[in-house]
């Protein structure tokens, strides 16, 4: 991980793609916000918030018939960006849509915890991504580490 002179937030390897070929859509990117916990009032935290949820889920259920039981209540938001949309994009969108919320969700974190799951899958081992530093100030605003989940996909 390097910031370079422009602020921007860069995960590279030492791979450099072969200039001649031309660039096809290797990387897929997600940001979340997850609000889990115990006995938590998921309605109200979409009333609160003003936005239905991706995701949700009370503890004990399950998402399938021989899927574990879920451990927590959880209230999700996917960013409203594309997967081929770069990570920092997300990030922007995520941030807009819940920045008039931020106190709200900022108080969650007494009863429940609240955090932002980044997401990066690739087609490439190598690959890397750049985030420009604008896009983290979700992460300041809630005082929440930054945490990105790579995952390698099979090139098929």
């Amino acid at each position: 991980m390097t910031e370079d002179r422009d602020n921007v937030l860069s995960f590279r390897s030492g791979h450099q793609r072969n200039p001649v070929e031309p660039e096809k859509p290797h990387s897929f990117y997600s940001a979340t916000l997850r609000v889990f916990g115990d006995h938590l009032d998921l309605n109200a935290i979409t009333s609160a918030l003003g936005i239905a949820p991706t995701d949700h889920h009370h503890k004990g259920e399950r998402k399938g018939p021989s899927s574990p039981p879920y451990e927590h209540d959880m209230w999700c938001l996917d960013a409203p960006a594309s997967a081929e949309e770069p990570l920092g994009r997300h990030l922007s969108r995520l941030y807009e849509t819940l920045e008039s919320k931020l106190d709200y969700l900022i108080s969650l974190k007494a009863s429940a915890t609240v955090e932002i799951s980044c997401g990066c899958r690739s087609k490439d081992p190598t690959a890397g991504f750049s985030v420009e530093h604008q896009a983290l100030r979700i992460f300041e605003a809630l005082d929440i580490p930054c945490d990105i989940s790579m995952t390698v996909l099979d090139d098929e």
